[in-house]
């Protein structure tokens, strides 16, 4: 028993063909694979264009036209290529997957041919309930006109038709639209998806007696004069993407087979916003929402281009990211990075217009390529001390240039540094501060360094040491009082005079400030752990400007409850002038000190005001 189980457990078994629902696929073309019901007219006209693009391969004098016509809910494409026998329908039409561009089945892909996977006439059924296509070959002169007719149901029907039903080679496709479909069935609407989709199209295409293609493409075109050109194309970039743009950049990259136009936006835009490139394969427009044709940082420009080089993906509604598409993008990019170096060398004012927006993309750029960097240092402005000034400008008046890594840190120390003489770069933007840290790299003996809380007070004046010492009492009164807040007390002297006191830090003491919180917060087992990442950091510290009125009035006080309030509105002021975000426990003291202000300014004592200094 056991040997003649084996024996039938071995026995061939008949293979068997996949079933395919066709309303299923439909489906799932129209709602997965393709993003719109458009794309059923591009499919007709790219396997019109291949049909003349294989006749003209063996006949270069064939005719080369397409035409389309729509009225009541029909449509009828008509071109002048290559058509197909009987066996070619059966073996074509009705296969799904198969493909006429297929090179003796090694599914290789020929390059002059826009489809590449086989879905062809299927996407028709997006829209259209029945296809009918008559066809008579050219290859084969003495073959009849043959027929197929498929319905939406995944059945079809082929017949041969007399001679006169077809006299010259060439294929027709007629659709009937799908209930609630017709729309994309009228002569407006295929008169505009041929436009959009065929503009560039090598062949005559036309929508009843109205052109479709416009060639050549608006950057090939010969115009008198440089500035007759500029505003061809600015009324192109108008017409295409509805802005007028501050300048365009030629895309020749011969190599890859790429000729277009990138037009730069004359408003700027986030890096983080994907750029959408219109790309034409061969003619085709291929896709609108093109988002990886050229480098991240050069988000300030939008492309049209044509070329013959990139490979689609199945949905033929973006690009296959590859080795070729890759090498694309580096060739674009230099075109881009080219044109910034030109104006920086030929037309500074165009430069400053053009920085002037979009200097965000031009400082990601410099971030990474030295030689930008080199070129657009005269160019690019930064927030210094200084004013708006370029890096190049500002390490001609400083021999070191200080910088901030935050806006806070820059805005703690802006005024201060400026009134001792200390140049400061506001590195908190982005990309700034990895900007001014590259700078020696391009600029051989600049000295670059971060501006932290010790050299701030290192700037400024100690103050004698008598006065200071005859203040003992007072600072030690205020140091008391802000040492729960992590926060030490200094006397200095300093301008701006009308600044009475200056609140420094830098992110180590801000992370410890953070970490010693949470631990006071924690559990044991916590506070343990926190403990133990205590840091070495210096603390926070509250700069008294012994040149300031008030502090010399402070600290004349002798009440300690009235030192420590000044002190805490002193240390609350501070914090709002650096314009730090408050926490919980600042904002307390804020609300403390001023109530403390408020009840010693009413004081009285036998109706005389007391407690004043």
């Amino acid at each position: 028993m056991t040997s003649q189980s084996s024996q039938a457990s071995q026995t061939p078994q008949s293979p068997h063909t996949f079933q395919v629902d066709l309303r299923g696929l439909v489906d799932l073309l129209s709602h997965h694979l393709y993003s719109s019901p458009k794309v059923y007219l591009r499919e007709l006209l790219q396997n019109a264009v291949d049909a003349i693009t294989a006749r003209r391969a063996e006949e270069p004098d064939a005719p080369a036209r397409v035409r389309l016509s729509a009225e009541g809910g029909a449509l009828r494409v008509e071109d002048s290529g290559v058509g197909l026998t009987e066996s070619d329908v059966h073996s074509l039409l009705a296969t799904i997957g198969r493909s006429s561009k297929r090179a003796d089945g090694l599914q290789e892909v020929r390059s002059d041919f826009l489809g590449q996977f086989g879905i062809g006439l299927l996407a028709c059924f997006v829209v259209a309930e029945r296809i009918r296509v008559v066809s008579r070959s050219a290859r084969t002169p003495g073959a009849a006109p043959v027929e197929w007719t498929a319905t939406d149901d995944g059945s079809y029907t082929v017949r041969t038709l007399p001679d006169e039903a077809r006299p010259e080679p060439g294929t027709t496709v007629h659709l009937v639209a799908r209930p609630g479909a017709a729309e994309w069935l009228s002569h407006a609407r295929v008169l505009s998806l041929a436009r959009d989709f065929g503009a560039l199209l090598p062949y005559d295409v036309r929508v009843g007696e109205e052109a479709v293609t416009d060639l050549p493409a608006p950057w090939d075109r010969p115009y008198p004069s440089p500035a007759t050109r500029r505003v061809a194309l600015a009324r192109h970039c108008h017409d295409l993407f509805g802005f007028t743009p501050l300048d365009a950049i030629e895309l020749d990259v011969p190599l890859a087979g790429v000729r277009g136009v990138a037009y730069v936006l004359p408003s700027a835009v986030s890096p983080a916003q994907r750029a959408g490139h219109r790309v034409h394969l061969k003619g085709m427009l291929l896709t609108e929402r093109a988002e990886q044709l050229l480098p991240e940082w050069a988000f300030f420009v939008r492309c049209v281009l044509d070329t013959d080089s990139l490979r689609p993906t199945a949905s033929r509604e973006s690009l296959y990211e590859d080795e070729t598409l890759a090498a694309v993008r580096e060739a674009l990019g230099d075109r881009i990075r080219g044109w910034l170096t030109g104006l920086a060398a030929g037309d500074p004012e165009r430069l400053a217009a053009f920085l002037s927006v979009h200097y965000l993309g031009v400082k990601s750029l410099a971030r990474h390529d030295k030689e930008m960097l080199r070129t657009m240092l005269p160019w690019l402005p930064f927030e210094t001390t200084d004013g708006r000034l370029s890096l190049e400008e500002f390490a001609q008046r400083h021999p070191v240039v200080h910088f901030t890594r935050t806006v806070e840190e820059y805005r703690q120390v802006a005024p201060i540094a400026s009134a001792q003489g200390v140049g400061v770069v506001n590195g908190g933007y982005t990309y700034d501060s990895e900007l001014v840290e590259a700078l020696p790299s391009v600029r051989p003996g600049t000295t670059v360094a971060e501006l932290d809380a010790d050299t701030v007070t290192a700037h400024l004046d100690a103050p004698d040491p008598d006065e200071e010492l005859a203040l003992a009492g007072f600072l030690s009164a205020a140091r008391a009082k802000l040492d729960p807040l992590g926060c030490d007390v200094v006397l200095r002297a300093f301008h701006p005079l009308s600044v009475p006191a200056l609140h420094l830090d830098d992110r180590s003491s801000r992370h410890e400030q953070a970490r010693a919180e949470a631990e006071e917060q924690a559990d044991d087992l916590w506070a343990g752990i926190l403990g133990s990442l205590r840091g070495s950091a210096p603390r926070a510290r509250l700069v008294l400007n012994h040149l300031n009125p008030l502090i010399r009035r402070i600290g004349a006080l002798r009440d300690p409850e009235l030192i420590g309030t000044a002190t805490e509105s002193l240390y609350g002021q501070a914090l709002l002038m650096a314009q730090r975000p408050l926490r919980p426990a600042d904002s307390a003291l804020l609300n403390r000190a001023f109530l403390g202000l408020l009840e010693w300014a009413t004081h009285s004592d036998s109706g005389q005001e007391g407690g004043r200094p």
